[in-house]
């Protein structure tokens, strides 16, 4: 029996595979508002077979976007624009839905990725920044305000704020991103954060910001409602965040109510020297997993069914988070079905496709390479 198609439960919510789209900026929006380019996109892949679909990092307020074009659940705009999206998915999908809510912090004010993804210039319409130190995310970027009192306080509302319009539409999930150089991750982070009062310093006082926005979060939501956080398992930088330090984040985290922790790293400077290679984040995953006893999320080049199948299997994960695999193969969870030896969730219109109906799903499995004749 596959593991990856196994049934878990995060919280009150059950699922019936191991399978999670992970966020992905579109950067789309206008003015924060979801339009028809959400809705095909998300639409067709609530129909994957994915037990999950993670909304896009979607912002708390209009300078917590990254882009002019971020996704935001800032105002009954937004909340409406979503209302529409969801129900056509809904509608016609199976997965479940989680968002994704965040705050950029100073990498925000950016262009698009397709647009050269540097700081907005004069002619950009760019805005201010705030962060947990007045430091640039890199050279030519814009130089944040240190965030004040009343900056923390209006923020850790605004986290709340998108947490209630979350739960009005029903998202069964509700995740923090607390990492890839974003606003709760440069407050967690001594490569960003250099205060003196009680935010800087220990990994305890950095830790403080993030926490208050957990806790504010968690009070919102109701029993239903799956909370877990995106958190960072290495800086890949010296003086950053280590194993150490996302563990001891985590339990924190565990201790105060959150369900799952979806470890990826990265993200805080563009410097930082990264190691990729297939599944290389998931060795952040399984310590976190092993030394706090929280479900956990793998993310990083996980891409062939074979691979996410042991990733579960061994232990070392619960969950599997993908990304650019699912742009690249929408409909990837039926294929790991079918190699797997599993079934999965399928619209009725597209049922005959299915390797029980369609006898050309045979000639899809891969075969072993031909030895060629010699000449």
């Amino acid at each position: 029996m596959s593991q990856l198609f196994s049934p878990i439960r995060l919280g009150n919510q059950e699922f019936p595979n191991r399978i999670v789209i992970s966020p992905m900026c579109q950067y789309s929006a206008i003015h924060g508002d979801a339009n028809d380019w959400h809705l095909v996109h998300l639409g067709t892949l609530s129909m994957s077979g994915a037990a999950l679909l993670v909304l896009e990092a979607t912002a708390v307020e209009e300078i917590g976007r990254i882009s002019h074009g971020d996704l935001g659940l800032y105002n009954d705009e937004n909340e409406a624009a979503l209302h529409r999206v969801l129900g056509f998915c809904r509608k016609h999908g199976s997965a479940k839905f989680g968002v994704q809510i965040a705050h950029a912090g100073r990498k925000g004010s950016a262009q698009a990725p397709w647009e050269g993804g540097r700081a907005l210039g004069p002619d950009g319409d760019p805005w201010e920044t705030v962060s947990a130190s007045a430091l640039p995310f890199a050279d030519d970027w814009h130089t944040p305000r240190e965030a004040s009192e009343e900056d923390i306080e209006r923020i850790v509302a605004a986290f709340a704020e998108t947490a209630e319009r979350a739960i009005r539409l029903g998202f069964e999930v509700i995740e923090l991103h607390a990492a890839h150089g974003y606003l709760l991750h440069q407050f967690l982070s001594a490569v960003s954060n250099q205060r003196t009062d009680q935010y800087g310093g220990s990994l305890e006082n950095r830790m403080r910001f993030p926490l208050r926005v957990f806790d504010a979060v968690k009070a919102v939501c109701t029993p239903e409602v799956a909370l877990g956080v995106r958190i960072t398992g290495s800086d890949w930088i010296e003086g950053g965040i280590d194993i150490e330090e996302a563990v001891a984040f985590a339990s924190e985290l565990k201790r105060r109510g959150c369900h799952y922790v979806d470890v990826t790293s990265g993200g805080i400077a563009l410097k930082a020297k990264i190691e990729i290679g297939p599944g290389y984040q998931v060795p952040f995953a399984a310590e976190v997993k092993r030394r706090v006893g929280i479900p956990v999320w793998s993310v990083g080049l996980i891409v062939t069914p074979e691979q996410a199948e042991d990733v579960v299997a061994s232990g070392r994960s619960d969950m599997v988070a993908l990304g650019r695999t699912i742009l690249d193969e929408p409909h990837w969870p039926w294929k790991a079905a079918q190699v797997l030896g599993a079934d999965v969730a399928r619209p009725p219109q597209y049922q005959r496709a299915a390797p029980r109906l369609w006898p050309g799903a045979s000639y899809k499995q891969p075969r072993p390479p031909q030895p060629v004749a010699a000449e």
